[in-house]
């Protein structure tokens, strides 16, 4: 194996779609990254938890907002806002969602997260 890994997400290796939103996997290796586009009007609650099931999510996110303004909100009370630049660690048991008029763009870096997404993808 290289000592060096790229790979372009205008030919992911896989594009999962759910309502209201878009994943781009790239593969480096033995990690996966994702390219999210999600739009306005998207929440955990409303989009992804009849498909999923459970209460809130419950998976561990790991990314960077790279354009966009998401609130997440824990099951703890904690919430922040996500703009721009920030870099997050979302533990499980949280929602989320778009604010604003503007599509989220995020990169996910969580290689489990990403391989359980793709079990809910349209």
């Amino acid at each position: 194996m290289a000592g060096i890994n790229s790979n372009d997400f205008s030919a992911p290796d896989e594009v999962m779609t759910f309502e209201k939103a878009e994943m781009k996997v790239a593969n480096l290796a033995n990690i996966k990254v994702a390219r999210g586009v999600i739009q306005p009007g998207w929440s955990w609650s409303s989009c992804m938890k009849p498909v999923v099931g459970t209460e809130s999510c419950a998976t561990r996110h790991v990314g960077v907002v790279f354009s966009g303004r998401m609130v997440a909100t824990h099951d703890d009370g904690t919430e922040i806002e996500l703009c721009e630049g920030d870099a997050y660690v979302i533990e499980p048991g949280h929602d989320a969602r778009v604010e604003g008029d503007e599509a989220v763009i995020i990169y996910e870096f969580n290689t489990g997260a990403i391989e359980h997404f793709a079990e809910y993808s349209e």
